[in-house]
């Protein structure tokens, strides 16, 4: 049995990357701890969580439960089940901080065998945990020690942040990588700034700058920037078996049905791109730690 270790912000995580991960993990035997920021329960983005404020009529007393972009776009039903699953679990309910997760992980005091990143895409609770100094550190030494390490659409982008002092590169510098591409970002993007209009960036927790180039501040550039080569990040290759379903952003992947999935391995490292791979991210995971090796 391996014990993981899965990161978490404040609030505003994505659902899926991490009750289905948990299940997945802890139903092959495996101990799953938690950190946020100041050691008490995070909670998921609700609008993934009920769907509820992306369509345009959310604000409109009366007709904000009835819900219909924000049923494609929501959590599925297997992932929902499985949060409400995680919400009871006394190890969700109890984390650590992340200062002591970091330090517990760079000791071994806590025996933490691997790291799981999740993601999420909202700016106001997802920027602290992608932008942390310590989260950054504790994926440093996780791959310093050649930890088994899962990253999930945004979770790649904290991996790719975390330099290693002793090469002042990316850790994901010579790796092979995926995380949410340009394309999946920008279609759901398009979709909720014009359902959910008076919050069109929700979509996206980082904007471009002036006189930046569209889709510069998407997940998939910068992590791109942070590899050796832009040929190491990977999206599904032309003529994969059931590409259409892996690349329309309408089709996820479930227990018994993994064709929607793009999930790479390079080693003890893991990546995929959206909560659509997330059933197959995780058994991966599961069974890099079940071999232990690289």
């Amino acid at each position: 049995m391996a014990t993981v270790l899965i990161p978490l912000p404040t609030r505003d995580f994505d659902p899926s990357e991490v009750a289905v991960p948990w299940q997945i993990l802890t139903g092959s035997g495996h101990r799953v701890l938690f950190a946020t920021p100041d050691g008490r329960p995070a909670s998921a983005d609700e609008l993934m969580v009920t769907g509820r404020g992306l369509d345009l009529w959310s604000r409109v007393p009366g007709l904000e439960r009835l819900v219909l972009v924000g049923r494609v776009l929501r959590a599925g039903q297997d992932a929902l089940t499985a949060y409400r699953a995680l919400e009871r679990d006394p190890a969700f309910r109890a984390p650590l901080s992340w200062e002591q997760a970091g330090l517990d992980a760079a000791d071994g005091a806590a025996g933490i065998d691997g790291l799981l990143l999740p993601g999420g895409h909202r700016a106001r609770g997802m920027r602290a945990y992608l932008e942390s100094e310590t989260l950054q550190h504790l994926v440093v030494d996780a791959f310093r020690r050649e930890l088994p390490v899962a990253a999930i659409c945004h979770g790649v982008l904290l991996a790719a942040r975390s330099i290693d002092p002793a090469t002042g590169r990316s850790v994901l510098h010579g790796r092979r990588t995926t995380a949410l591409t340009w394309s999946l970002e920008r279609r759901a993007w398009s979709v909720a700034r014009r359902t959910r209009f008076w919050d069109p960036d929700y979509y996206r927790t980082y904007r471009e700058a002036p006189g930046e180039p569209d889709g510069y501040m998407s997940v998939q550039q910068e992590v791109t920037r942070a590899l050796a080569t832009p040929a190491d990040f990977l999206d599904v290759p032309p003529g994969t078996p059931h590409a259409g379903l892996k690349s329309d952003g309408r089709h996820r992947d479930s227990a018994a049905d993994d064709r929607p999935s793009f999930v790479m391995r390079d080693g003890h490292y893991v990546s995929a791109r959206w909560p659509g791979d997330v059933h197959a991210f995780a058994t991966a995971f599961a069974a890099l730690l079940a071999t232990g090796t690289p």
